[in-house]
């Protein structure tokens, strides 16, 4: 996909030594930080599950943020996907493990 301003939605998992290391809270910060709406999770799977929504550039900037981490945090993969941004999406929160 092209790079444009328009809002745009991605659905992302990150794998790696993400649980028990502040990573949901280094997410949560840095897409307040950046003005992301969205949300983040942690997986049974030992996963992170995030949804970040926004103009395009700044989207991609957090999701390159996301493949650092915290200090603490080691990523070994992050899973994107494109989807159609949501008119109703808040203020970024952490949701439940699921």
């Amino acid at each position: 996909m092209e790079t444009t301003a328009e809002e745009a939605r991605c659905h992302i998992t990150v794998q790696g030594r993400v649980q028990g290391v502040g990573y949901r809270n280094f997410a949560l910060q840095t897409a307040r930080r950046m003005g992301v709406k969205g949300w983040v999770r942690n997986r049974i799977n030992g996963t992170v599950e995030i949804v970040a929504q926004g103009q395009r550039p700044v989207v991609e900037a957090y999701i390159k943020a996301l493949r650092r981490g915290p200090a603490m945090a080691y990523v070994t993969a992050v899973e994107t996907e494109w989807v159609l941004p949501q008119p109703d999406e808040g203020t970024f929160r952490v949701r439940g493990t699921v």
